[in-house]
């Protein structure tokens, strides 16, 4: 059986939300719980994406709450894959708050997502072929991501 490749841009996933107030905790910041929902939907999307199947989330890792989101904020949710397994794909998913056009990182987590079949059973991916030079995104050169 021929294995069959693809690189991450294939995946590659952007999500945007405006932060309403059903989504504030009581000090007036985006509740967490709902920012690592919108990222699993994100790692959802590039398991699927890559894996053409079903997929469910197996772990969450590392993830790190560097700044908080405020009622309105404009957020983007990035989802890219990093590397495959047999049937499992890790994810790197980055939140960010898009604020006069300056994105500023909020948090990163890497989830790892397994592959379903009809039956409900981890199924075998594609490999992953990473270009040469590496994988990075395109982002909006209007936005472009602050560093530090």
């Amino acid at each position: 059986m021929e294995e069959i490749y693809k690189t991450p841009e294939d995946s590659y996933t952007e999500q945007v939300h405006i932060v309403f107030s059903e989504d504030i905790n009581g000090n007036g910041r985006l509740f967490g719980g709902k920012l690592v929902a919108w990222m699993d939907v994100v790692a959802a999307v590039v398991g699927r994406r890559h894996s053409g199947c079903e997929v469910t989330t197996a772990s969450i890792d590392k993830t790190s709450f560097a700044a908080p989101a405020r009622l309105n904020d404009l957020m983007i949710i990035t989802g890219k894959l990093v590397e495959v397994g047999n049937t499992s794909m890790k994810v790197e998913v980055t939140a960010y708050v898009e604020n006069k056009c300056q994105r500023s990182l909020i948090n990163k987590a890497l989830f790892v997502v397994v592959a379903l079949d009809e039956n409900d059973r981890p199924t075998r991916v594609p490999r992953l072929r990473i270009p040469e030079g590496g994988f990075e995104p395109v982002t909006t050169k209007a936005c472009p991501v602050r560093k530090g």
